[in-house]
């Protein structure tokens, strides 16, 4: 697993590195039972403080992708179709959102929008 931050985003680390861990989740870039890097070694190797790789981990067990055991680290849980699905709907809802705001003050109709929406699916079949 390769984890690439960018020191210049509005996204904070810590995010950045949750996100890049989620994504190789749902990638089966990582894999259930899957062990985590320890919280200093990822830090060494992204060259950030331990303390954001640590809310990092904490933040991705809150949300139950990954488990941290005391003094074996952390490793990937099994995946939750469910709290997956959750996740990439409210991905979707918050991209949905920005797309009628910005067609809001464009002037930009609904049917403009679905018309916009079929050539892109139809693109993809």
């Amino acid at each position: 697993m390769q984890i690439v931050i960018s020191n210049c985003s509005d996204i904070p680390i810590f995010k950045q590195i949750v996100d890049e861990i989620k994504q190789a989740i749902f990638n089966n870039e990582l894999k259930e039972g899957e062990k985590l890097p320890s919280v200093r070694v990822l830090a060494n190797d992204l060259k950030i403080s331990f303390l954001t790789v640590k809310r990092a981990y904490d933040e991705l067990e809150k949300e139950g992708f990954i488990k941290t055991i005391q003094g074996k680290g952390s490793i990937v849980t099994p995946k939750n179709l469910e709290l997956i699905k959750e996740e990439k709907l409210k991905e979707i809802q918050h991209m949905l959102e920005q797309i009628y705001r910005i067609s809001k003050v464009a002037n930009i109709t609904n049917e403009e929008i679905k018309i916009l929406y079929q050539i892109i699916f139809e693109e993809e079949e």
